[in-house]
């Protein structure tokens, strides 16, 4: 029995040296985990500002890649107020330097006191103004003043520069087919103005008969466009080549909106010898031959209110002197008409297209119910003529605009039908632009 007494004792001591060894080990993890986050709380704040700090500095282009532990991004302050005041001979700008452990939350330095000689010949930037944006210059007054600075000629000549379009003309003569090639373009303007780019493609129509249209891709996020299309004509004969003509437009693809024009080329083929073989051109991109507003036709219109039934009709009935399409030929002429309850369009109806007429004659009905509470003061009618086009979108001739509000005969005529319910009431209208 003495044996097993004393193997009792010694399995009752074990709990006890466990509990000792754990205590003092308790006793030396606690400061040592203090220490450690101490420790790590200092270097924390001698690190460089986070990404997000950095990119909130106006005018600096600062991405993750560039960031890393030391804690200037340039030369000391002096350094960097004597760089801003050296400029190359091109005229260049100097890179930008950054000291962000002299500046505060908004980017100033917070010694802002500097002592300057009042001497004509410094010329030294105040510490406040260090941050400029990369599209800006430190410029003196001298320098406002110097040969350097863009005349306004110079202006007005890189702003009517849109382009240059490049392309080949070739004839097939075992197809009898007339090839053309729409290679690319160089130099266009952009069209988005927060991209600073456009989105390009090109329509092309040979001329004057205006049977062959086609277009080219688009696309995306460019000024120099490489297209590098062929279309092939077939049924040209070789000797009517002369008597056509190419029409080039470039225009920005927009998704949201219509798209807009860059600009157009026209090119006559007379004179221009395809037996050869294939001739590379090249043609500067000229603005958009516009309508005049003057010359955008008149519409022939008769309303009539049923005060009874709160309905609006309106009869699309002829229209004359409609204005020829952009390549020369007639137009494809149809009228679209839209109802609006104040801002909000609540109904859009058209009439049938009238192909290659100046006067075309719709005799067209369309009936539109107006709610009671509206009524007429805040109904307004819209009326869009425009040309029909099978590849591309429909442009818009002219507008006529009928409310309550309008001047001239339009107003007249729409206060006749609110005075007059129950009438039709006929009138033209000269169209505006759109």
């Amino acid at each position: 029995m003495a044996p097993i007494v004393t193997g009792e004792a010694q399995f009752a001591a074990v709990p006890a040296a466990v509990g000792i060894i754990s205590a003092f080990g308790l006793v030396f993890t606690v400061p040592l985990f203090a220490w450690i986050c101490c420790q790590r709380k200092s270097v924390k704040t001698n690190k460089t500002p986070p990404y997000k700090f950095v990119h909130m500095l106006k005018g600096v282009d600062i991405y993750p890649e560039n960031l890393n532990n030391k804690k200037k991004f340039g030369a000391d302050e002096k350094t960097e107020l004597n760089t801003k005041n050296v400029t190359s001979p091109t005229g260049t700008k100097n890179a930008l330097h950054l000291d962000l452990d002299k500046r505060d939350l908004n980017g100033n330095f917070t010694q802002p006191n500097y002592k300057v000689r009042s001497s004509p010949d410094l010329d030294i930037p105040s510490p406040q103004k260090c941050f400029v944006e990369e599209s800006k210059e430190l410029v003196t007054p001298e320098g406002l003043l110097s040969n350097n600075a863009p005349s306004s000629t110079e202006k007005t000549d890189k702003k009517a520069k849109l382009g240059t379009l490049f392309f080949s003309l070739e004839y097939n003569f075992e197809k009898k087919a007339f090839v053309v090639n729409i290679k690319e373009a160089h130099g266009l303007s952009a069209m988005d103005e927060q991209s600073m780019t456009s989105d390009p493609y090109v329509k092309m129509t040979i001329l004057p008969d205006k049977k062959h249209r086609v277009k080219t891709r688009v696309l995306r996020k460019t000024l120099d466009p490489i297209f590098d299309e062929t279309f092939s004509f077939y049924g040209i004969l070789y000797g009517q080549v002369e008597n056509l003509a190419l029409h080039f437009m470039v225009l920005s693809f927009d998704r949201f909106s219509r798209d807009d024009v860059i600009g157009e080329v026209l090119v006559p083929l007379s004179g221009i010898d395809l037996s050869e073989g294939r001739i590379l051109m090249n043609r500067e991109i000229s603005k958009r031959n516009v309508r005049k507003a003057v010359g955008r036709g008149e519409l022939l219109v008769s309303l009539c209110y049923q005060s009874t039934t709160n309905t609006l009709t309106v009869v699309v009935l002829k229209a004359r002197h409609v204005p020829k399409a952009e390549s020369s030929e007639l137009s494809d002429p149809y009228v679209k008409v839209n109802l609006y309850q104040g801002n909000k369009r609540v109904c859009k109806k058209k009439t049938h297209v009238k192909k290659r007429s100046p006067n075309p004659v719709f005799n067209e009905l369309f009936v539109f119910d107006i709610p009671s509470e509206g009524e007429l003061k805040d109904t307004k009618v819209e009326l869009l003529l425009l040309d029909s086009g099978r590849l591309s979108r429909n442009d818009v001739i002219g507008q006529l605009l009928l409310c309550a509000t309008a001047e001239g005969t339009v107003g007249e005529h729409w206060r006749e039908i609110c005075e007059h319910p129950r009438r039709q009431i006929a009138k033209w209208h000269t169209l505006s632009e759109a």
